[in-house]
Parts: C-alpha cells; structure tokens; sequence
C-alpha cells in the first residue's frame, strides 16, 4: 500500500525536487476522491535545514518517522554532502522492511552511499551519470531514460522527471486514473515519450586529425549525399580497411555510426531551429524519407521528430 510517505529534507537540497514529493502526496486531494496521503517532511536531525537556494525548511519529524513510511522520498542535493551513517541504516531498515525509495535527480547519490544501488539499474541527471558509475561501480547506471523502476529501489533523471517517477509510482499502486487526476490538478503530463537521451546536449564532434581533419570537414558539409566507407575511405586516399581501422583509432567509433550521430545532430538542429517540413529535414540531413529518420530518432533519442520539434520549438511550429 502507499498511504505514508516521508520526504528528506537535506542541507544543501534542491528545493524544487523537494516541492515535487510535497506535490504529489503532500496536498490532501480527497474532495476530489483522491488518495490523501499521511505525509511527513524529515531531517537528519529534526530540525531545519538550509536548501541551496538560502532559505531553510523546518520539521519537526528526525529519522524514527522514517520507520513508518511505505514510501522513503530522496530530492537532489549535492552529491559531496557528506551523511551521518544513521541516515544509511534507517534507508536499508526501510527497504528491509518491504518499504520503497525514490530518489530524484542527485538524490540517487544518497541511495548509491546507503549501498541500496549494488546490482540494481539506476540512473540520475545526466551530467552525474559517469560520476554516479565510477563512485558506485556495482550500480548499472542508465541515462536514456526519465526513471528506472527496481522495485523497491525507484530512480529518477533530473528535476521534471522527478514528476514522471512520482506519477509512474501513484500509477503503479494506486491506477491509471488516480496518476492521471493527479497529474491535471497539477497541470502537468501524466505520461511523457522518450527518455531524457532527448534533452542531453550534445558535444560538437571530433574533427580528427592528420589525414582525417579535412574529410571530416567535407562530410558534416555534405551529409545529405549518399556516403558510403568505400567512398570516404577514396577521399581519404586509404584501402577501405585501413580507412575504417584508422577511424576507429583517431574518432572512437565506425564511419558509419559517426555518419548516422551527425546527421541525427543536424536534423536535431533544423528541428529546433526551423520549421522546414520533416519530409525536408529528412532529406537536408542525409536520411533520404520521414520513415528513415523516425526509426533512428526512435532508436537514439525514444521520440518522433514531431516530438522532438514540440518539445524543443513548441506547437505552434510547422509539423508538416
């Protein structure tokens, strides 16, 4: 059952993570039929606490509320904070018990420390994902996804995802349309496509060097041509074979997926940037039809180009 949630409240805390667990189970909604939670704000200490935006937040709730809770809430907060070890056991107690964590965004840190990560899928904002994997080497670490669901260990990406991870849990307890009354009293989506892969930003890519400086000039210049290894490994003035193993040398990948990440990195642009049709972008980027660049944006990001250009340009953007 999910009737009583504690939330964390950490020195140094994001307070809008924080105000995501208040949210979604700390507001009675039963006028409108809805679950009411029994819901509790706790510190390590039982007294306030200074978020990193300055102000603090008072509670009077220490680490014994956490006993009672089916539900263990864990906003992001620096990931250098250092912990006392009684946090660490009242979270494993917890789990012990049968009761869940959530932890959003930096939060899955705190979860990493506790040891609750060890042979689990996880993940977290995407610029702590390798950091995340080299401190805590037993967790798998996925960063292509909104939250990853290892019952009784729940992780979400960053800060808005934090609202997807909540709703994910009251759906999975509580049924599709408490998530979704829920998710319209807050006016947000009760369901979102796509992983966060779709919101990283990518790095410029390599220019190479030697030999290969110039050809990869040439291609990012010419990615709507028809490109193959044999005729890039001919510009290069190299056997195809030598060509590919000196790639793979000098870039860290195979010509063929450097091709496919620039051209889906300039379709990405043209959807953010314009409102060409899609059947254009398909083609201006070297996919050729609308069926090509969906399946690799489906593949590599999780979302249409229509999507895409939603989220990043908005609707009123031409979709044609």
């Amino acid at each position: 059952m999910l009737r009583d949630v504690a939330v964390l409240a950490l020195d140094g805390g994001h307070a809008f993570e924080l105000g995501v667990f208040c949210e979604v189970f700390g507001i009675d909604r039963s006028d409108d039929g809805l679950p009411a939670y029994d819901f509790a704000v706790v510190s390590p200490t039982g007294t306030s606490v200074r978020t990193r935006h300055g102000f603090g937040v008072e509670t009077p709730h220490g680490l014994e509320r956490l006993a009672s809770a089916d539900l263990i809430g864990v906003p992001a907060h620096d990931p250098r904070t250092r912990h006392p070890e009684e946090l660490f056991e009242a979270l494993r107690a917890a789990v012990r018990r049968g009761a869940r964590v959530l932890s959003i965004c930096s939060g899955a840190f705190l979860l990493g420390e506790a040891g609750l990560l060890d042979g689990r899928r996880c993940t977290t904002h995407w610029r702590y994902g390798d950091e995340l994997a080299r401190r805590f080497p037993l967790a798998r670490v996925e960063l292509d996804v909104l939250f990853v669901d290892e019952d009784p260990v729940i992780t979400g990406a960053g800060t808005a995802a934090g609202i997807d991870t909540c709703l994910h849990l009251v759906r999975k307890e509580q049924g599709s349309a408490v998530a979704n009354d829920i998710a319209r009293r807050m006016v947000a989506p009760p369901y979102r496509d796509g992983g966060q892969t779709q919101y990283i930003k990518r790095a410029e890519p390599e220019r190479g060097a030697g030999a290969l400086a110039s050809l990869l000039v040439w291609l990012q210049a010419n990615l709507h041509r028809e490109l193959t290894v044999e005729g890039m490994a001919r510009r290069a003035h190299m056997s195809p074979r030598t060509f590919a193993r000196r790639f793979q040398q000098e870039i860290g990948t195979t010509p063929l997926q450097w091709l496919t990440e620039q051209r889906l990195l300039l379709a990405q642009r043209h959807l953010e940037n314009t409102d060409e049709p899609i059947a254009t972008i398909a083609e201006r980027s070297g996919f050729g039809s609308i069926d090509t660049l969906r399946h690799h944006f489906a593949r590599r990001l999780g979302v249409t180009p229509h999507a895409y250009r939603r989220t990043f340009r908005g609707r009123t953007a031409t979709t044609r």
